[in-house]
Parts: C-alpha cells; sequence; structure tokens
C-alpha cells in the first residue's frame, strides 16, 4: 500500500489539480462499473424496463456496451494506481469518452432528451481524465 502512495505523490500534476484527476478517474469508475455490470447482469426485461433504449438494439449490443463499459472503468483507475502501463489509463478514459459521443447520437436519433445530459457529462469527465493523464 506504501508503494502505491509513493506513486501517487510522485505524480507531475500539482497537488489539487491531481486530487481533482483522482476525483473524476474514480467518478468513471464507479459510474461505469455500475452501469456495466447492469448492462452485463441484469435479464433484459429488466433493463427495458429501466432504461428504454435496450429495447432498440439486439441483446448482444447492449451486454457488449457492458462489457466495454466494464473494462473501461477497470482500465481507467487500475494501470494509474498500479503503475502498471498507466498509458492504459488514458486509452480508458478516450474510449469511455468515445462510448459516450456515440450514445449522444443513439440518444439523439431515438429522442431521449433526458438521456444526453448523464451521456455528456459522463463523456466530458472522461476527456477530462484523458487529456490529463496524457
Amino acid at each position: 500500500m506504501e508503494h502505491i502512495a509513493q506513486r501517487l505523490a510522485a505524480e507531475q500534476l500539482p497537488a489539487a489539480q491531481r486530487r481533482l484527476v483522482w476525483a473524476a478517474q474514480w467518478t468513471l469508475f464507479v459510474s461505469f462499473l455500475v452501469l456495466g455490470l447492469m448492462r452485463l447482469l441484469m435479464p433484459m426485461e429488466e433493463l427495458i424496463r429501466i432504461m428504454s433504449w435496450p429495447g432498440a438494439v439486439p441483446a448482444w449490443a447492449v451486454r457488449m456496451i457492458g462489457a466495454l463499459e466494464v473494462a473501461g472503468a477497470l482500465g481507467v483507475v487500475l494501470p494509474a494506481l498500479t503503475g502498471i502501463k498507466p498509458w492504459l489509463t488514458t486509452m480508458a478514459a478516450f474510449g469511455l469518452m468515445v462510448l459516450m459521443i456515440c450514445a449522444l447520437g443513439f440518444h439523439l436519433m431515438l429522442f431521449q432528451g433526458a438521456m444526453l445530459l448523464p451521456s455528456l457529462a459522463l463523456g466530458l469527465l472522461a476527456a477530462y481524465v484523458g487529456v490529463r493523464r496524457l
């Protein structure tokens, strides 16, 4: 655990900015892990009841999106935390950003205005982390 604390302290960003980036990373981690696991594990009928869009695409696409979200959630935190290939954190953040850009387009196509704000917020947060971890 001490090794991780030393690695976090050695980052190049000023302390306040470093805390902000980590807060953004943990927010992305929790958000995408929960959403991704829901899309991977919940029955499709339940997902359609909770959020209408899974009914507009094949079940395999919903499951694939869930898998991508779980992978992105893990990738946005673990490499930076462990110091093992930390550039993967940047790639995971940009991958989540692209996923949210696609979600924005999809929600626009289905006229789901209420879904635009979460997708936009998560996409901007992912872009912030990606840029800060370059």
